[in-house]
């Protein structure tokens, strides 16, 4: 008796298991969008330049290949769901800033003229007027999470930002 119970139990585990979804979430995007410019200053002079003639925001992306909210942020910015956004309000420019912690970072002067001394993680979100003013300086640094966030918390963030005040 007691053998058939564990077999029907054994039995009604299984048929469980198999009828659960694998998951329920949607696999994210990810992407690698962060070149390495030969002039990346001059990358993001030629999109605050844009910005001047278009009346759009500069939104700039410091971050790196071998960093996964990075590599995801960039996923999202290149679906088609954030095309539109990023063509109505901004001029999108990536800036791949290395590996700053361990003493090979790149482009940091960057983040500096707009008032960012210290970048403590990637991705860094910087949203600048085209006269190169940083409108989220509490925010820029903050993206360090961005694999976690979902699609919609980083388009609702990229719209407010794209109406705050300067």
């Amino acid at each position: 008796m007691k053998q058939l119970t564990l077999i029907i139990s054994m039995a009604l585990s299984v048929v469980a298991c198999a009828s659960a979804p694998l998951s329920t979430t949607a696999p994210k995007p990810e992407a690698r969008s962060y070149r390495v410019s030969q002039n990346a200053s001059a990358d993001v002079d030629a999109a605050l330049e844009r910005a001047g003639r278009s009346g759009k925001r500069v939104l700039l992306v410091m971050g790196a290949n071998w960093c996964s909210d990075s590599r995801a942020l960039a996923g999202w910015l290149a679906t088609d769901r954030f095309a539109d956004l990023i063509a109505r309000e901004y001029e999108l420019v990536f800036v791949n800033i290395g590996m700053p912690r361990s003493g090979d970072g790149h482009n940091l002067e960057i983040a500096r003229r707009f008032g960012l001394p210290n970048l403590p993680g990637l991705p860094n979100v910087l949203v600048l007027t085209s006269d190169g003013v940083l409108v989220n300086p509490t925010t820029a640094t903050l993206w360090r999470d961005a694999e976690s966030r979902t699609g919609d918390a980083i388009y609702d963030e990229l719209e407010r930002l794209a109406d705050l005040p300067a």
